[in-house]
């Protein structure tokens, strides 16, 4: 098939490289940077199988930049354009979705669309009225740094539309995936909409849970990683997703689960609003028990949120950063990913060496080898070592 993808985020990279093994596929970007880096099979994102698929396999993908070009005899068009979250209009921002369509109605009205973006539920029959085209839901349900790996290995993979086209696209993506066998479901698009943002709001509720026991230990001077063993064995609740943090944050969670949360407007909760209020209470924590130590300049090892990712979006340290801001404390910066001298009006030490020594506390979301040496200086909840 002919498809287009609009938007080079990991959403729509990993997307356009899994079709691109088997179909002539356009990767569509606003971002001339990243369009370069693609043609010259150069992964713009922290992904290792992107990088490796880019570089060392046969791939029938082009980027651009032009929207002509792109769409133009497109059959199938695939959005993946970014959806953040307006806290002011308590909604998705799908601006950059009705972008993409306004070009596919100019340029490939005949194309079947699949969105990919993440977006309110009953978007999807909201659009389909008023762009009277066959617009299809499909859910992601990637993680960061392995996108193109969890697209190569999906879970599952749900098709939000009912009409003569969503078994194509089910066999389209399914057919370039490594596995045998993948659970496909078929559904109304809003159901489809509602599957990907409950999703996401259960592994906020599950960060959530464990970050309170954490807490919980913390204060009472207990020893949360022996807790957290005994709770996971009990198979109904297992032994992972469960490594305490500073918060939840990145491309997804903070988004989608305030979006379900507006959802729920008119619909009787508890839960839901537990889980956006837990995510804050726990950042309030982290500051506060940092400010205990009574630290003068503190040091943030990596505005990532996990190893092995160039991503800080939304991430957890930058309300902690703010917060004790506001107290006066003076801020330092190690995350190597910048090349800034400056991140926020905070200072960026480039030199790890430097870091530790101007740092009286340094705090890291997440453990690295590259912290031993300075162990005594460290502040984190990481128990396992694990993201």
């Amino acid at each position: 098939m002919k498809i287009t993808v609009a938007g080079m985020g990991y959403v729509g990279l990993s997307n356009a490289i899994l079709l691109a093994q088997y179909n002539e596929v356009k990767a569509m970007e606003i971002v001339k940077e990243r369009v370069d880096l693609i043609n010259q099979k150069i992964a713009p994102i922290v992904d290792a199988e992107m990088e490796d698929y880019l570089a060392n396999h046969s791939l029938k993908l082009e980027a651009t930049d032009d929207p002509s070009y792109a769409y133009s005899g497109a059959e199938l068009v695939i959005i993946a354009t970014p959806t953040n979250y307006d806290d002011a209009n308590n909604h998705f921002d799908t601006s950059a979705v009705e972008e993409a369509l306004d070009k596919v109605k100019e340029y490939a009205p005949q194309a079947v669309v699949v969105i990919k973006s993440t977006i309110p539920v009953g978007y999807t029959e909201e659009i389909r009225q008023k762009y009277g085209m066959d617009i299809i839901f499909s859910p992601e349900f990637l993680r960061e740094g392995k996108a193109l790996y969890d697209n190569l290995h999906p879970s599952r993979i749900i098709v939000g539309n009912e009409s003569v086209h969503s078994q194509t696209v089910a066999e389209l993506f399914a057919e370039a995936c490594l596995d045998e066998e993948v659970a496909i479901l078929t559904m109304p698009s809003t159901e489809a909409e509602a599957v990907k943002l409950f999703s996401n709001t259960y592994l906020a509720l599950r960060i959530s849970y464990f970050n309170e026991l954490d807490t919980y230990a913390e204060v009472r001077g207990l020893n949360s990683q022996h807790i957290i063993q005994g709770v996971g064995l009990d198979p109904r609740i297992g032994d992972h997703y469960n490594n305490p943090s500073f918060g939840y944050g990145g491309y997804c969670l903070p988004k989608d689960t305030k979006q379900l949360l507006a959802n729920y407007q008119d619909v009787p909760n508890n839960l839901i609003q537990a889980i956006v209020d837990s995510n804050a209470t726990r950042k309030e924590h982290i500051a506060s028990q940092v400010l205990k130590h009574q630290a003068q300049v503190i040091g943030i090892y990596r505005l990532t949120m996990k190893s092995n990712s160039d991503n800080f979006r939304q991430s957890a340290i930058l309300d902690i950063i703010k917060q004790l801001r506001a107290e006066g404390k003076e801020i330092i910066i190690y995350e190597p990913t910048l090349e800034e001298k400056q991140f926020d009006g905070e200072e960026v030490v480039a030199d790890f060496e430097v870091f530790c020594q101007k740092a009286d506390i340094i705090l890291a979301n997440r453990l690295a080898d590259q912290l031993a040496a300075v162990k005594e200086k460290v502040y984190s909840r990481d128990v396992f070592g694990n993201n």
